[in-house]
Parts: structure tokens; sequence; C-alpha cells
């Protein structure tokens, strides 16, 4: 048992943890929880090592057992060791290092989402997590987004990183990666553009969108996207970005299912 929060191992998952310059070194990341790591060995994602409570429940217990079995150097550790691993106020008794992979893009990709300076980690999370459950293949993160494999971006994603290509790019890798796919690229703007629901989004299509504070970046307006809007007829000026984001997802969802 690991007593210790001194020992390198825990400062290895406290560095993962709170530095995304850490994550990046590494390749890896940390998943935390039983549903997580659930979705995690679903996945097929391979775990290098992890900590346990020892009151982990026998749900939890099984999942130590799988991750073990499959070569990860799993260890229980002292309460107050899970505390200070731990990224919440109330650990759940289980936390993962994962290695960081990327899905491979299907021969045809139609759907497909860019995330523009969208820095806040609920709503990256939730956005991605609507990209998964909308069918999309990939996610694009521009410059200015916070990482797609924080803490709090996994939990609000609850594990959709595992699903679908999560990507890194500079706006020149997102021209040159649009045009490859033949991808149509569709802006998302607060009052410019025609109404998202009258736009033809049975297309291979990808959506653009921004963070609620700035709007579209100059750089993701440079790439001459279709201007597409979300008419609000309520007294409010915008909607944040996961709401958006998810709203037009679901609406190529339900055009693709009618056509």
């Amino acid at each position: 048992m690991i007593s210790s929060v001194q020992n390198p191992r825990v400062q290895h998952i406290r560095n993962l943890q709170s530095r995304a310059k850490a994550r990046r070194e590494a390749g890896s990341f940390v998943a935390e929880g039983v549903r997580l790591a659930e979705e995690v060995l679903a996945a097929g994602w391979p775990v290098k090592q992890g900590f346990y409570s020892e009151g982990l429940d026998a749900r939890g217990q099984q999942l130590v057992a799988a991750f073990a079995a499959a070569g990860a150097q799993m260890e229980p550790v002292a309460e107050h060791v899970m505390a200070a691993s731990s990224d919440t106020k109330t650990p759940a008794g289980l936390l993962l290092e994962v290695t960081r992979q990327t899905l491979a893009l299907p021969p045809q990709l139609d759907l497909a989402i860019i995330l523009d300076r969208v820095n806040d980690p609920g709503n990256v999370g939730t956005l991605l997590r609507s990209a998964a459950a909308a069918g999309a293949q990939a996610a694009v993160l521009a410059p200015g987004c916070v990482d797609p494999f924080a803490p709090k971006v996994l939990r609000s994603g609850m594990g959709a990183q595992l699903r679908l290509a999560v990507l890194e790019y500079t706006w020149a890798e997102v021209r040159s990666w649009l045009q490859q796919h033949g991808l149509h690229a569709l802006l998302a703007e607060a009052n410019i553009g025609h109404p998202f629901d009258e736009v033809d989004l049975t297309r291979k299509l990808a959506f653009i969108v921004g963070g609620e504070a700035n709007g579209p970046s100059d750089e993701a307006r440079s790439l001459g996207a279709e201007a597409i809007q979300i008419r609000m007829p309520g007294q409010i000026e915008s909607l944040n970005a996961a709401t958006a984001g998810s709203l037009l997802l679901f609406e190529a969802v339900r055009q693709r299912r009618a056509s």
C-alpha cells in the first residue's frame, strides 16, 4: 500500500491531474471514478497504472482485477493519498493513468465539430459528449481551447474522448484537414447567416463553434465558412457554446434521418 503523498508515483499522478504540459509529455491522462474506468475498459485504451482505496466496492474491485490482468500496475493507497491524488472534493476511490490514443478516422468522414477558443472545461466536455452522441466522427480543437483530457473535461464528457477522434490542430492544419476530407464548414455566428434549421445539414460538414465570450476568432472567419445562426425569440443575446453546438449537431441528425 502507498501511504505517503511524497511517493514518486503519487507525485506523477498529481502532476497529470494539474498540468496539461505533464499530460502531453507523458502521453497519458488520469481517468477517475468507476464509471469512467468502465468506459476506459470498454474502449480498450491501455492503462499504465492505477490507485484504489481499500474500501472500493465490488464493482470497482472487478475493474481493478481486470486492469491488473491486462498488465496495469494497480496499487492500494491510503485514504489521505487518494484524497491528495484526486481532482474532486469527494474521491471516488479509483483512478487510472491511461495512455492517450487518437482514434482512426473512418474512410468516409461526414460529420465533425471544430472548437474555436472554447476554454471552459464544462463546455468542451459537453460538446465532445454531444458530438459522440450525435455520431460525429471527429472533434477538432483549434488554438485557445482547454486540454480535452483535463480532469474536468473528462468528467463533463463522460468518456466521449474515448469514442471519437479528438484532434488538436493549428488553423493551417484545420484548413488542410477540411480540404482533405471534403468537409463543408459551417460557422456558428450570433446574428449573421442563414437559420441553422433552414440549411442543408445532410452534406459532409464540420460545424465551427466559438466560445461565447468573444464569438468566432478571426482565424475561424478566414476559412471562408458558411455562416449560420440560431434565431432566438427571447431577450437573450446568445447561447453558451455547449448548448449551441449540441443544437447544431442534433439538427444534423434530424435532417439525416428524415432524408
